[in-house]
């Protein structure tokens, strides 16, 4: 416990020590996001590579405090540190393309390509599957042909959903750090050390960004920054679903474990979803950008970045809240419950109205 510990502090001290040089340091050199684009949201010139310090904030505390506590067996430390070097190496290709992305720009296409052999690095290479669906939807075992095909468009939704995200102050760092500390707590509770050291690294590098990210922004995180935190919560996500959560303490122990991640990842998944269906509709290409994300439409109902990340935050609490209100139903049954309560809470964030506050 003691290395989980220091690893987020290390993170997050790491972050909040470093970023202002690295604020001054891209002013200087022009690597700034320039206002006056149609989907620019700010009227500011912001400098957009914070994914810099947040990909080496997480690299250097995991790899600084990862467990070696000798009262663990060196089978069990290695079954749960086995093939991390594949997220290493995926984290490395994400950052370098994020960074790209941030300065001078890359093609989508090019982006796709970086993604598909990340992916192939991760499912094929490393072997991060879901291999059980835990009995929801009626599915136990998953063929080695479809755990790779699910796997894959798992990885790549989630990378994506990030990336979309990150059009508010705040928005995509408070996701991740939520997300992050609900998975610190599963893996912590099924007795995973490594697991929890990542999503406790991973929340304290996103807390220390907020006090730069938080409206009115000083700095952006990127494209860097947006796929590193997308890769790391996928595998977390893959990893939570593929184990067996038996012996944890109730109720945790009666929750179906591909819930629990759909649960955690709702509003990057729901607005993800959402927008690639109505470009689907208009018969647009779902990479193409527009302003029909929810929090675009928060923003065209007057609230400003904070209210939108408020809100959000409050509506992905209520989402756990609700997981575990529906814990000891069918799982189908608390499926269907979990989505109309999704369905109606996003209906409620695109409703509410402040014609009196001002768009930061």
């Amino acid at each position: 416990m003691k290395e989980i510990i220091i690893g987020f502090l290390t993170s997050f001290f790491v972050v909040l020590v470093t970023t202002p040089s690295l604020i001054k340091v891209a002013k200087l050199k022009q690597l700034v996001d320039v206002p006056g684009e149609d989907r620019k949201l700010h009227n500011r010139r912001v400098p957009t590579i914070g994914g810099i310090i947040i990909f080496a904030s997480i690299l250097f505390a995991f790899s600084l405090w990862l467990p070696t506590n000798p009262a663990i067996s060196y089978e069990t430390l290695l079954e749960q540190s086995l093939d991390l070097k594949y997220l290493s190496a995926s984290l490395i290709i994400l950052f370098f393309i994020g960074v790209k992305d941030d300065i001078i720009g890359v093609s989508p296409m090019k982006k796709l390509l970086a993604l598909t052999l990340v992916g192939f690095i991760l499912v094929i290479m490393g072997d991060f599957r879901i291999t059980n669906f835990d009995g929801l939807l009626g599915l136990y075992e998953v063929p080695y042909w479809a755990s790779i095909l699910l796997s894959f468009f798992v990885y790549i939704v989630i990378v994506n959903a990030f990336n979309l995200i990150d059009g508010v102050d705040g928005l995509a760092a408070s996701q991740g750090l939520i997300i992050a500390i609900f998975f610190a707590v599963w893996f912590y509770l099924l007795g995973n050390q490594t697991l929890v050291l990542l999503s406790a690294v991973l929340a304290g590098a996103l807390l220390g960004f907020l006090f730069f990210n938080f409206s009115p922004a000083k700095i952006f995180m990127g494209d860097s920054g947006s796929m590193t935190i997308g890769v790391i919560v996928s595998l977390l996500a893959i990893w939570l679903i593929s184990k067996d959560n038996s012996q944890m303490i109730y109720p945790f122990d009666q929750i179906r474990t591909p819930l629990v991640a759909m649960t955690l990842l709702a509003y990057p998944l729901t607005d993800t979803i959402r927008v690639f269906t109505l470009r689907a509709l208009k018969g647009q290409s779902p990479l193409k950008a527009d302003k029909n994300h929810i929090h675009h439409k928060m923003l065209l109902n007057g609230m400003n970045h904070k209210q939108i990340v408020l809100f959000i935050s409050i509506y992905s609490l209520l989402m756990v809240a609700m997981l575990l209100l529906t814990n000891g139903l069918e799982p189908n049954l608390s499926l269907v419950l979990l989505l109309i309560f999704d369905f109606f809470l996003i209906f409620l964030l695109m409703k509410i109205k402040k014609k009196d506050a001002k768009n930061s």
